[in-house]
């Protein structure tokens, strides 16, 4: 388990991605189990802006339609994502 707290959304899903990863052993995950892992940490974030941080704004094939992008995932098929750092 981590602490979420005190940091912006892209980070506490970058560590929720992490921890999750690390249980898995396998670099995929879904929307879903980052969802599922926030809430059970008591995220402060809405569950809109957890998916279109990932789906969008930190998807490096997902068309950008934000100011500010992040390369952090790659979407692998629909509804599944891989950690690209």
């Amino acid at each position: 388990m981590i602490i979420l707290s005190n940091k912006t959304c892209r980070e506490e899903i970058l560590q929720a991605v992490k921890f999750i990863l690390n249980e898995k052993g396998v670099n995929e995950f879904s929307v879903n189990e980052v969802l599922l892992y926030m809430t059970k940490n008591n995220t402060t974030f809405k569950e809109n802006t957890i998916k279109t941080h990932i789906t969008s704004r930190c998807c490096s094939n997902s068309p950008q339609n934000h100011s500010v992008i992040y390369n952090d995932f790659k979407r692998i098929k629909p509804g599944l994502y891989m950690l690209l750092k």
